[in-house]
């Protein structure tokens, strides 16, 4: 059902590739018993035009040949200038869009080294390890970006994604509320909560909070889409659709919907899902 690789897909092929894959991971991870599945931290943007006279970089908006453009673009820059800042972050930003995570580490290890005590470039450098496994290093490095005194809502938001894909669910929640408390009804925020909730299977509590998510502003295509994956895990596939043509065509989001469905039909998943998907204690999810 993917794209062919050799053509450009639009940002919503793009993200209906990536949400019937987080999908079946979810289904296999909730019918295994493993670990939750590693989901993409949110830390807010990073900054989007290049210091050397580059085209502002927007990889939230690409398809898959601009993104490949865009990383031989900065790589060139990079190669000439690998002490930029502004070029590093761009680059790292890139190659992680593009899956090759090691190398988008290898550049912000190199981006950390010329810039240690900037929060922004820690803030990349562990975003950029999480995302090559290196958890408890990330952990570090976004603790080392934070200052008490003067907290960041996006490197708490980033602190609760890594917690989340450590295993550590209740002090990841406890970070998303901290956020929230510094950046109320932040979407992305709301967005991590409600995916840390269905990560956990606790689908009724995630929908709530991706629901709150949807609703904001500043959503994104990407807090629908998850939304959308929340309600569809209840099988209420009609709904889910719905949400879905909202960011895909018509073809697309029904083949999401039929995807989902054939996986939810597999192995009674859908009854253990039902069965293991109740509302949390109100103690611990408390109100944003």
């Amino acid at each position: 059902m993917a794209a062919s690789l050799d053509q450009p897909r639009s940002r919503h092929a793009c993200r209906a590739t990536v949400h019937l894959s987080l999908s079946a991971v979810l289904i296999a991870g909730l019918l295994s018993g493993c670990a939750a599945p590693r989901k993409e931290l949110t830390t807010g943007s990073i900054s989007n035009r290049a210091s050397n006279g580059l085209a502002s970089v927007n990889s939230a908006s690409m398809n898959a040949g601009q993104l490949d453009a865009a990383a031989q673009s900065l790589g060139k820059a990079y190669e000439k200038n690998p002490k930029d800042r502004t070029t590093g972050l761009n680059y790292a930003n890139v190659l992680r869009q593009t899956g090759r995570n090691d190398q988008a580490l290898a550049v912000m290890q190199q981006v950390a080294i010329q810039y240690p005590a900037d929060r922004e470039v820690l803030a990349a450098y562990g975003k950029s390890q999480a995302a090559a496994g290196q958890l408890e290093q990330a952990l570090l490095t976004v603790g080392r970006a934070q200052t008490p005194d003067r907290p960041d809502w996006k490197l708490k938001s980033a602190e609760g994604a890594i917690l989340d894909q450590l295993g550590r669910s209740p002090e990841a929640r406890q970070r998303y509320r901290e956020a929230l408390d510094i950046q109320p009804n932040e979407p992305s925020v709301l967005s991590n909560l409600g995916m840390s909730y269905l990560l956990s299977k606790d689908l009724k509590t995630a929908e709530t909070y991706l629901r709150k998510a949807a609703e904001q502003p500043g959503a994104d295509s990407g807090v629908r889409q998850n939304l959308a994956l929340a309600i569809g895990l209840q099988g209420r596939f009609p709904e889910a659709e719905a949400i879905a043509r909202q960011e895909l065509s018509s073809q697309q989001a029904e083949a999401n919907v039929a995807y989902l469905r054939s996986i939810l039909s597999q192995q009674n998943a859908w009854q253990k899902l039902a069965k293991d998907g109740k509302p949390a204690k109100a103690t611990e999810t408390g109100t944003n």
